[in-house]
């Protein structure tokens, strides 16, 4: 049996390494977009950043348990089907995928006090699941680089 993704990405020896690539994941994929989007989604996230240097690690290391918990079926899923790339397995499973993600983060908004974080997301929500659809190849190859 394929060890469960809260042994593997939650270890305490790995998180670091995990957060960090979860960051470099998240600048990567804001400084892909273009178009009128693009600039209001590297506004947005510029923003954010701007309120506090520490606002996205620390945001990544809170949310992470729930990021796993829900990613967590469909890695026992696709370890279970034989197949080789979990990106491409995301990929396939996008609309679902990115409504279970997603769900984690409208969930902390909702119960943030945070005034100028939640102005922002909520501005970007209308956006986000082309966005996390977006980044599911590189979130599934992470993903099978930490878990491996």
């Amino acid at each position: 049996m394929v060890a469960a993704l809260n042994e593997t990405l939650l270890d305490e020896a790995r998180v670091p390494a995990v957060i960090a690539d979860v960051q470099a994941l998240i600048d990567a994929e804001v400084s892909d977009k273009s178009g009128a989007s693009g600039l209001a989604l590297k506004g947005g996230y510029a923003a954010v950043k701007k309120v506090g240097p520490s606002i996205v690690p620390d945001a990544i290391e809170g949310l992470l348990p729930e990021f796993v918990t829900k990613l967590e079926p469909y890695w026992q899923d696709f370890t279970a089907s034989g197949q080789d790339s979990f990106a491409d397995y995301l990929v396939a499973r996008g609309d679902d995928v990115s409504d279970s993600l997603l769900g984690v983060t409208d969930e902390r908004i909702e119960n943030s006090d945070r005034g100028a974080v939640k102005k922002v997301y909520n501005s970007l929500r209308p956006s986000a699941k082309k966005n996390v659809i977006e980044a599911l190849p590189r979130l599934g190859a992470l993903v099978q680089k930490h878990a491996n």
